[in-house]
C-alpha cells in the first residue's frame, strides 16, 4: 500500500461516521408524518420529516428482522433533530418509577448527552435543545441540551411489561413526547432533504459518498480532538474518486472482519466500551458506526456478550448449558437486567414454544436456589425439573450467541472489575 492510498484509508476511517450517521437518517427519519403526510410528493423522494417523534408500539420479536441483535425488554422513540433554524424544547411527561431515557448523538456518532431515569429523573421536564452558534439565555427550569452541530439522532427507550395493559400505558405516555419551536412553542416539524435513499448497506458509492460527507461535515464540524481528519479528507479528495473507491472497499471489508471487544473472562466481552465521547478512538468509532450505529454509553447501558463456553467453544444448541450466578454476586444495576438469546446465523431473536427470548430479574416466577444463587438453563428442549423450567432460556438447535444487557450499571461494571461468570456446559 503506498503512502497516497494509506492516507485515502486513514480519511475514510475518519468520515465513515458521518456517511453512516446520514445514511441511517435516510433510512429511518419518516418519510410520512401522521398530520402533514408524505414529506416530498413521491416515495422515491429524499426529503424525510425532521423534528418528530416516531414510536414503536410493542416489544420486538422473532419477526421482527430490520434490528440485529435487538433488545425485547424496551419499546423505542426515535427522532433526527434540525436545528438549523433555532432552538427546539423537547416536552416528557412524567415517567413514574419507570425506566425512560433519550440518548442524543452528534452525526461523528458521540452520544454527548443524556436524558432520563439516570440523568434529568422521571417528573416531567423540558429539554432546550441547541446548536453550536446559538447565543441566549436557556429559559428557566429547561434542561441544557447544548449540541455540537446541526444535525442529531435521538434513540428513546421506554420500560415495558409484556402485557397488553402495560403496552397500552406506555403507548400513551409516548404520545406525550412532544418537540417544539423554542420561539413559538408550537410543533417544530420540517422537511430536510436526506441526499440519499439509506437502503443501500453495501460499500457505498465514492461519488455519493464524497458529495454526502461534505454536506454533512458543513453542518457537523468534527470533533476538537479528531485534528486529523480534515487534512486527511483533503488529501483523499485530491487523490480521486479511483482511490476513493478502493479505500471504501478496504475499509469496509475490514471493519465487517475486525473484532476489537473488550475481555472480560469467562468467554464475555463488551463490544462498546463508550461513555459520551470517543476521543481518539478513531478505528474503534468507524467500526461502530458500521456494524453497531447507535449504541449509547456504558453509563446508561452495557452489553456483555458470550459467544462461547467456559471451555472457549462455540455455544451451540445441540447442548445443554448453564449460567450460574453466585449468592450475592447477580448482575449489579441500578435499574434492570435480562440475558437475551439471539441466533449466530441472523443475529435474531429465536422463536420457541413459550415466547421467552429474555430472562432477568423482571422475569414473573424465577426461581433463586435456596442459598441465593441463581441458575438459567439455557438449551433447546424444555427441561425436565420444574425450578429449570422457570429459568430457562431456550436456544435454537444451532449455534447462538447471549448479551447480558445491564440497564444504569454499578460501579463494578464499568470499572470492569465485576466478575461474570462463565456459561457452562452440561453435556
Amino acid at each position: 500500500m503506498n503512502t497516497s492510498t494509506s492516507r485515502t484509508h486513514q480519511a475514510i476511517v475518519h468520515t465513515l461516521p458521518l456517511f453512516e450517521m446520514m445514511r441511517m437518517r435516510a433510512a429511518t427519519a419518516p418519510r410520512k408524518h401522521p398530520q402533514l403526510g408524505f414529506a416530498g410528493a413521491d416515495e422515491a423522494s429524499n426529503l424525510r420529516w425532521a423534528n418528530t417523534f416516531t414510536h414503536s408500539k410493542r416489544l420486538l420479536t422473532p419477526a421482527d428482522r430490520a434490528v440485529v441483535s435487538p433488545n425485547n425488554d424496551t419499546v423505542y422513540l426515535n427522532t433526527w433533530l434540525d436545528l438549523s433554524d433555532g432552538p427546539l424544547v423537547i416536552e416528557a411527561p412524567d415517567m413514574g418509577e419507570r425506566y425512560w431515557t433519550l440518548g442524543f448523538l452528534d452525526m461523528w456518532t458521540n452520544p454527548f448527552a443524556y436524558a432520563g431515569r439516570r440523568t434529568t429523573g422521571n417528573r416531567a421536564q423540558r429539554l432546550f435543545v441547541h446548536g453550536p452558534r446559538w447565543q441566549g439565555t436557556v429559559p428557566e427550569g429547561m434542561v441544557e441540551i447544548a449540541a455540537p452541530g446541526m444535525d442529531l439522532w435521538i434513540i428513546g427507550r421506554v420500560l415495558v411489561d409484556p402485557n397488553d395493559e402495560d403496552l397500552a400505558r406506555v403507548a400513551a405516555l409516548q404520545q406525550q413526547f412532544a418537540i417544539l419551536r423554542a420561539d413559538t412553542m408550537q410543533p417544530a416539524a420540517s422537511k430536510v432533504d436526506a441526499a440519499m435513499n439509506g437502503r443501500k448497506t453495501d460499500t457505498p458509492d465514492a461519488a455519493e459518498y464524497r458529495a454526502v460527507v461534505e454536506a454533512a461535515w458543513a453542518r457537523n464540524p468534527a470533533p476538537r480532538d479528531d485534528t486529523a481528519a480534515q487534512p486527511l479528507w483533503r488529501e483523499a479528495v485530491a487523490a480521486g474518486d479511483a482511490a476513493l473507491q478502493q479505500a471504501l472497499a478496504d475499509v469496509c471489508d475490514e471493519l465487517r472482519q475486525s473484532a476489537q471487544a473488550s475481555d472480560l473472562g469467562g468467554g464475555w466481552n463488551v463490544p462498546v466500551t463508550i461513555r459520551t465521547h470517543w476521543g481518539e478512538q478513531i478505528a474503534l468509532r468507524a467500526r461502530v458506526a458500521r456494524n453497531l450505529i447507535g449504541a449509547l454509553g456504558i453509563e446508561e447501558a452495557m452489553y456483555p456478550v458470550a459467544e462461547v463456553d467456559a471451555q472457549g467453544q462455540a455455544l451451540d444448541g445441540a447442548h445443554r448449558y448453564e449460567l450460574r450466578f453466585a449468592p450475592g454476586a447477580a448482575p449489579q444495576v441500578d435499574a434492570f437486567w435480562s440475558l437475551t438469546m439471539y441466533r449466530k446465523s441472523d443475529c435474531l431473536l429465536v422463536d420457541n414454544p413459550i415466547d421467552r427470548y429474555s430472562i432477568g430479574d423482571r422475569t414473573p416466577g424465577l426461581r433463586w436456589d435456596a442459598d441465593g444463587g441463581l441458575r438459567i438453563a439455557i438449551q433447546h428442549d424444555e427441561p425436565a425439573d420444574p425450578a429449570a423450567r422457570a429459568n430457562w432460556l431456550p436456544a435454537p438447535r444451532e449455534p447462538f450467541y447471549v448479551a447480558l444487557r445491564l440497564y444504569q450499571p454499578r460501579q463494578a461494571h464499568l470499572d470492569f472489575t465485576f466478575t461474570y461468570p462463565p456459561v457452562t456446559r452440561l453435556e
